[in-house]
């Protein structure tokens, strides 16, 4: 069986009435997770980016609250989870700002949590990760958002 392409996907649905397109919508949000999440974002939170920031720090932060009073073998696996869930959420968002203030919302809160990153490599290469991810995406932004990033770029290094 071969799957049609994204272009052949668009070109259907612009074909498409509104109630079929609705319909496609909810049974696809319907079958998985991320694309209900997905959908609720674009529908709801896409235009207030700074709200949604907002939300996904708070959810973040309850994350971690979970993280005290634990040995580094459950700290790793949930620092991966919390990873994984900051990266889901960057995903949905287009704008290179968000992806920053989460990235570096991530690091400041494993220095805050004074996660021995040293003792163990695999969570140092973590962290390295998120620090070489940041690094990147600001040098695509412009000079003066730059300079705006580098005082909370300092503090995680």
């Amino acid at each position: 069986m071969t799957f049609a392409t994204l272009a052949e996907i668009k070109k259907e649905l612009q074909q498409v009435d509104a109630d079929l397109l609705q319909t496609l919508c909810l049974r696809l949000a319907k079958y998985k997770k991320e694309n209900k999440e997905l959908l609720g974002y674009l529908l709801f939170e896409s235009q207030n980016e700074p709200s949604y920031i907002r939300q996904i720090k708070e959810d973040i932060d309850l994350q971690f609250e979970e993280l005290k009073d634990r040995n580094l073998y459950i700290v790793k696996k949930m620092l991966r989870k919390i990873l994984r869930y900051t990266n889901r959420h960057i995903k949905y968002s287009t704008h290179d700002e968000t992806d920053l203030e989460l990235r570096i919302y991530f690091c400041e809160k494993v220095k805050a949590a004074k996660i021995p990153l040293a003792t163990t490599a695999t969570l140092f290469n973590l962290y390295q990760g998120q620090l070489n991810k940041i690094n990147a995406i600001v040098s695509k932004l412009p000079e003066d958002l730059q300079s705006d990033y580098a005082r909370a770029i300092a503090a995680i290094s």
